[in-house]
């Protein structure tokens, strides 16, 4: 029997349906962004306010547009102005308007203020769903490529190597100069435009190696006090007539190591590991303060040009905008441990569960077992060994816990699925705007999805489903430890049953079976 086709008919005489909210579910993520954004008290949008032109387009679609394009994967201007046309929900958000890329990016630079009360808006209105309870928090960052190549980056040392050869390469050319009646020259050889651009790149390798002596001497200047701290407590040891082991402190180096590089095309950014280690780019370091409770939202966010986390927890802590709520405890990875990173939290009244040796993922035998609570430290223990106590205590544990269910998956869906890698703006403060979006669309997103679910006695739906999931897991090992002891009892009674009534060899193969 033949196969039977449905073939489309491209030129119908009666339109699918003239109404665009028709082609969209009613659960639609646009309508969520639509409706949260037009019920937002925003500040005054920087709009031309001559009213010279052409009209202008509403900021409140404008920042919609944005938030609704980043949140399905959609960064670059020119995708977002291509989307106004071949989106249908994009379409319904815009009311068939299409602005061009150039008005997008204007919007975009102009209006940092809008967006982070927007961000402070959306947060609000989860508390107000009973979605958010700010308490615990987890701290994490990522590497996200720069618009810049690495290979438009110079070293110190090679910047040196550069400027001699550029040098050398002038004075032939003067010595060319004063030959030219003698020697005749190629075609095309301008010996005065040679000799200004061999001039103007020597220009661009001093600047460079200047950036990067400024940067050694801030390095060696923020290295100091922690130097003269360690003086300090070695100088009290031995007043005290203890014995200092090890070697002296070195002083901060201000000479800049021949390695420290700098990028012509974005020079506040860095040169990062990334992938674990496993290779190096161009980038920046974007961190996050992510709920820990349950939502799953970003609580606070900021970009740094540092290449390890040593020094960003109380920062990032410090984005948290006090209007959520008091953060209570801050939990981060090994990463981020500093015994004067960790005492500005406690100061601040937190607590801190951030790891001091690095784990494994996998479980072994005796991660399963039940362990007691360590013994209580000494009272002259160090900050080091407290930390260490707290984490391998059963509330510790608990806590760090969260960690892996938290801040890991907000990178995860921000890189995988909403596909952001790169930044396309240049600069740390441009870049930071450019994260500051990604976070508020990203919580557009999640705060979508709760929302699809009724909260359970103001615990949000993915923190019951956890539970939920928790429960039924207890009931199925419940089930099986309950089969299992069954089995082993009916055993014990067959046994005895054979020894109490010896049964002919026949017989006794079909009662055993």
């Amino acid at each position: 029997m033949p196969a039977r086709l449905n073939i489309p008919d491209r030129n119908p005489h009666l339109l699918i349906s003239p109404n665009l909210h028709d082609w969209l579910a009613e659960d639609d993520l646009v309508y969520f962004v639509i409706e949260a954004i037009d019920g937002m008290q925003l500040p005054q949008f920087h709009i031309n306010g001559r009213g010279t032109g052409s009209e202008q387009y509403c900021p409140r679609m404008m920042l919609g547009l944005l938030i609704y394009c980043y949140a399905t994967g959609r960064f670059s201007s020119r995708q977002i102005e291509q989307a106004t046309y071949r989106d249908v929900a994009v379409r319904v958000l815009c009311a068939n308007q299409h602005p061009d890329h150039d008005t997008i990016c204007k919007f975009r630079r102009n209006n940092k203020a809008a967006f982070e009360a927007c961000f402070l808006r959306v947060l609000e209105l989860a508390q107000e769903m009973k979605l958010l309870r700010v308490g615990t928090v987890s701290v994490d960052g990522t590497k996200i490529k720069a618009s810049a190549s690495k290979h438009a980056a110079v070293s110190y040392d090679r910047a040196g190597e550069i400027i001699k050869q550029l040098r050398l390469e002038v004075a032939a050319l003067m010595q060319k100069a004063e030959d030219a009646d003698s020697t005749p020259l190629a075609d095309g050889l301008s010996i005065p435009e040679e000799i200004k651009r061999r001039e103007a790149r020597a220009a661009q390798m001093e600047k460079a190696r200047a950036e990067i002596e400024a940067r050694a001497r801030e390095r060696a200047s923020a290295q100091q006090e922690e130097y003269q701290s360690k003086v300090a407590a070695r100088a009290t040891r031995r007043a005290r007539g203890e014995r200092v082991r090890g070697k002296e402190p070195r002083p901060p180096d201000e000479t800049p190591r021949d390695k420290d590089q700098y990028n012509f095309s974005d020079p506040e950014s860095r040169i990062m590991k990334a992938g674990s280690g496993a290779h190096f780019e161009q980038g920046y370091n974007a961190q996050a303060a992510v709920d820990a409770e349950g939502s799953m939202l970003v609580v606070g966010r900021r970009v740094t040009e540092h290449c390890n986390d040593k020094e960003e927890l109380s920062e990032t802590v410090d984005s948290i905008a006090r209007e959520t709520g008091e953060v209570k405890a801050v939990i981060a990875d090994t990463g981020y441990y500093s015994e004067k990173e960790v005492e500005k939290l406690e100061e601040a009244g937190m607590i801190a569960y951030v790891a001091v040796e690095k784990g494994h993922h996998h479980k072994s035998v005796a991660d399963l077992e039940k362990r007691p609570d360590p013994a209580p430290l000494p009272e002259d223990a160090t900050a080091r060994e407290k930390m260490v106590y707290r984490l391998r205590s059963k509330v510790g544990r608990e806590v760090y816990r969260l960690r892996h269910q938290s801040v890991e998956p907000v990178f995860g869906i921000i890189k995988q699925t909403m596909g952001f890698r790169q930044f396309l703006m240049r600069g740390q403060e441009k870049v930071s705007l450019e994260w500051n979006l990604v976070t508020l669309a990203y919580n557009f997103k999640r705060l979508h999805k709760l929302s699809q679910g009724e909260t359970q006695g103001g615990v949000c739906p993915a923190a019951a489903k956890r539970a939920e999931k928790a429960c039924k897991n207890a009931v199925v090992d419940a089930k099986a430890d309950l089969q299992s002891t069954l089995a082993a009892d009916w055993q014990r009674l067959r046994l005895q049953l054979e020894k109490l009534m010896p049964l002919p060899h026949p017989w006794r193969t079909i009662w055993r079976a």
